[in-house]
């Protein structure tokens, strides 16, 4: 039997439960497999190296949920190792393989809604989380994944400041975790602490005291990094010796449990409450752990796209060895087909011209096959050229100046991904399974964002383009592409949203950035006179509202 890769962030701050395992049936994918042996191993790299190969053979045998529980498992490995919006990218690409009526596919799409929440927390994306922490809580069907959701849906609002929701489902947990001292201690901890940040006279000290105690019983050693934190927080104001003390017994208990962010974060807490003379060792413990964790976290982001390159590279060497092997088969038959033709002339009364017949309709299929093959074989070359090369060079400049140009080598990288996403469309359109429209969106919206702007997209779920007309998506495509370039260009936004509505055979799309908003004069420009243009040619309506130094809003409606 095989067991799903399904360990998530302990990272107290969002309060994740330990890693649980499902049991399902043994994959018949050696791939598949490996991947499974190397988790056990530790090396996350190589697991989600094989992970994407046996993706690609699970595609191949139109085996959706395997595709899917590969996505899945790859989506957690992006989360783990910080590369937050890959998971993101990775785990909405698994929704489109699962089905919802299906009672088999919801453990994993609860898996996947619950990373993909912890991923946006981690963003800071508060209320896509409980988007997605919603949708986890709608397909559980296990009573401990659904108290970890329920708590993490209550870590939402407290962020969002929202302390009265997050209090009331704490409550309401409260009630019913009064059998398991380690649910009931994290319950409680939680609780004290957003009563406090409700009203900071709020004592809460006896309820967090008491948490620590019984994870301490419990031999709780997450549990316990958790109430230190809370209780150096509380403190830190109040009492800047008893802060102090709470600080140092977490930063022992995160080496313990080996949780570098939360040792990172104790020794924050360190520096702050240790008196300037005695703090120096704190903060060159904390600096140079911090640099540590930057750079091994910038090391896998960038590893998860190499190690993706990789299985490109070695499935475009298996389609040059399969076409060295059909052009082979070809001349053999070559070969037959004259032979068969000599034969054809001593037997032509007997029936000679059945046989050419055949071998001609061979032969022709045969080299529709090879065509085919060629032209795959000749965008994964693309690929190698347009993304290896590309990612060499900037290496290449990135190791050899001293002074680094960060504008140039983001504009080289940006070019690159354009690039490649010319590929992949022509790519789409010559394989037989077409990635769907809802992904496309997400990809064209998320290549806008950026460290300083987030791009958030509601209600673009795979059926709602489901009846919607070919011609309709691809405008609606191109708008999209405009407004964004727009904004880029022009509005300094930070937060961009876009959010698709389909009722009564209409289709609206809302369109909203913080920006610095639209001038008259840019209102008549050509790219904005366009869009206008294409959706009235679709009998549609697009209108701009806009305010100086309060951001545009453009609402349009499309009847279907």
């Amino acid at each position: 039997m095989k067991y799903l890769y399904l360990y998530c962030i302990t990272i107290f701050m969002f309060s994740c439960v330990s890693p649980d395992r499902i049991k399902e049936d043994k994959a018949v994918n050696p791939d598949y497999d490996k991947a499974y042996e190397y988790i056990d191993a530790g090396k996350t790299d190589s697991s989600f190296f094989f992970f994407d190969k046996a993706r690609q053979v699970f595609l191949d045998n139109k085996d959706s949920l395997g595709v899917a529980k590969c996505l899945v498992n790859m989506a957690i490995t992006q989360k783990d190792q910080s590369d937050y919006f890959g998971a993101q990218e990775t785990g909405l690409q698994a929704v489109s393989y699962m089905n919802v009526n299906n009672p088999k596919h919801h453990i994993y799409l609860s898996t996947n809604y619950n990373n993909l929440g912890v991923a946006s927390s981690a963003l800071g994306q508060y209320k896509s989380a409980l988007s997605f922490y919603g949708l986890a809580l709608k397909f559980s069907n296990d009573s401990s994944n659904t108290f970890s959701y329920q708590n993490n849906i209550a870590l939402c609002y407290q962020n969002l400041r929202q302390y009265n929701k997050a209090i009331e489902i704490y409550n309401n947990l409260l009630e019913k975790t009064k059998e398991s001292p380690k649910r009931y201690a994290r319950v409680l901890s939680n609780l004290a602490r957003a009563k406090w940040l409700q009203n900071s006279n709020y004592q809460s000290e006896a309820e967090l005291l008491e948490a620590a105690a019984i994870r301490e019983q419990e031999n709780d050693l997450w549990g316990l990094n958790a109430s230190y934190s809370h209780l150096t927080d509380y403190y830190t104001n109040s009492n800047t010796q008893i802060a102090l003390l709470y600080a140092q017994k977490m930063h022992t208990v995160a080496r313990e449990i080996k949780s570098v962010d939360d040792q990172i974060y104790a020794l924050g807490k360190l520096v702050e409450l240790t008196p300037s003379y005695d703090a120096k060792e704190y903060f060159r413990e904390y600096q140079h752990l911090s640099d540590s964790i930057q750079q091994a976290r910038a090391a896998a982001k960038n590893q998860f796209a190499l190690i993706r390159y990789e299985v490109e590279k070695n499935k475009a060497e298996n389609l040059r060895l399969e076409k060295e092997n059909a052009e082979k088969q070809n001349r053999l038959i070559r070969q037959r087909v004259i032979t068969g033709a000599s034969i054809f002339l001593l037997v032509l009364v007997a029936g000679g011209g059945t046989l050419w017949y055949k071998r001609r309709k061979q032969r022709l299929e045969l080299e529709a096959e090879n065509k085919v093959k060629e032209t795959q074989l000749h965008l994964s070359k693309k690929i190698h050229d347009v993304v290896a090369n590309g990612i060499y060079r900037v290496m290449s400049e990135i190791e050899h100046n001293e002074e680094v140009d960060r504008d140039g080598v983001l504009d080289k990288l940006e070019n690159m991904y354009h690039q490649s996403r010319d590929i992949s469309h022509n790519v789409e359109q010559q394989t037989i399974i077409e990635v769907p429209y809802n992904e496309q969106l997400a990809s064209l919206l998320k290549s806008f964002a950026a460290d300083h702007r987030r791009v958030l997209i509601a209600g673009n779920d795979a059926e709602q383009w489901a009846e919607i007309s070919k011609r309709i998506k691809e405008e609606v495509k191109h708008v999209l592409q405009e407004l964004l370039v727009n904004m880029k260009k022009h509005s300094q936004a930070e937060q961009v949203v876009v959010r698709f509505e389909k009722s009564d055979q209409q289709l609206t799309i809302y369109y909203k950035d913080n920006g610095v908003g639209m001038p008259a004069e840019k209102s008549q420009g050509k790219g904005l006179a366009n869009t206008v243009s294409r959706i009235e040619s679709l009998g549609g309506k697009i209108i701009f509202v806009s305010e100086p130094g309060k951001g545009l809003d453009i609402t349009t409606t499309i009847p279907l």
